[in-house]
């Protein structure tokens, strides 16, 4: 048997701000109603975390609790654990109705790091990035540039971004373009 291999095993751009490929990440899109008793315990079992709020994404380390949609979760964990608690949400939630999918071999991740990383990202999504707008502690699901993402803010000048795994090379390549020096706007 194969092991695993990231999107794009050690990619790195150093610019206006430091772009990299994270490497393996345990990812699991958990739908139903968030509301639910049943839902949040195990929820908040696996992660090690509290719930989120609305557009909130509350991470420790390794684990995490994305909100994505009004009945949607991304539990983020270690790569190799995620089979393990899908089995877990699948025991805790028997007899519900949810969805539990181990997604985290189709996703990649990046890290864009450093003071202009706020930048990078403004030019490539229609989120509000300005800083009363968008801090640590929430997400975005939205686009960069002409393809799905996610990103949220692990620190007050780093973003964690989740994009689908079959366009990393087009997202590493977008963000670098982004942060290079002569590109600088500064803006925020």
């Amino acid at each position: 048997m194969s092991e695993p291999q990231s999107a794009l095993p050690g990619a790195a751009f150093t610019g206006a701000a430091q772009i990299t490929e994270t490497g393996l990440r345990g990812m699991i899109t958990l739908k139903g109603d968030l509301s639910a008793t049943k839902l949040k315990n195990i929820a908040k079992k696996v992660s090690g975390v509290d719930m989120p709020e609305k557009r909130g994404a509350n991470i420790k380390g390794d684990n995490g609790l994305c909100w994505m949609a009004p009945d949607e979760l991304l539990i983020l964990c270690p790569h190799m654990d995620a089979p393990t608690i899908v089995t877990q949400i699948d025991k805790a939630l028997k007899g519900t109705h949810y969805l539990a999918v181990n997604v985290s071999d189709a996703r990649a991740v990046f890290r864009v790091d450093g003071q202009g990383a706020r930048e990078v990202l403004a030019k490539l999504t229609p989120a509000d990035l300005h800083p009363d707008s968008f801090g640590p502690g929430e997400i975005r699901r939205t686009r960069l540039a002409q393809v799905p993402a996610a990103f949220w803010m692990t620190g007050p000048q780093t973003f964690e971004i989740v994009c689908f795994r079959s366009v990393a090379q087009y997202v590493f390549d977008l963000l670098s373009n982004a942060a290079k020096i002569q590109a600088q706007v500064d803006y925020f």
